[in-house]
């Protein structure tokens, strides 16, 4: 059952961040998308991947996968948020 919650969790994040930047500029969704995989998406997702893993292989130990795949993924989200921050909104005239 925490398998699929932790699946479901990472999945609303998903969609609320798809509904949050939806229409926006490149720069808003860099932000939106950033802070939903650093806070909802990246520890749920990776708490469902490592149960689900160890329960694949019949392993509890093989849960810790999850101390990997969550700060890969909060990096990410790292640094989506920090090129939304500190990305220049273009002019439209081609120089950025």
């Amino acid at each position: 059952m925490a398998i699929v919650i932790g699946y479901a969790i990472a999945l609303l994040g998903a969609v609320a961040a798809f509904q949050l930047s939806k229409g926006k500029s490149k720069k808003r969704k860099y932000i939106v998308w950033g802070t939903a995989l650093i806070v909802p998406i990246s520890q749920a997702l990776s708490f469902a991947v490592g149960l689900s893993y160890a329960f694949m292989v019949e392993n509890g130990w093989a849960a810790l996968i999850m101390w990997y795949i969550f700060p890969i993924l909060f990096l990410i989200g790292l640094v989506m948020l920090l090129v939304g921050i500190f990305k220049r909104e273009g002019t439209g005239n081609g120089d950025g």
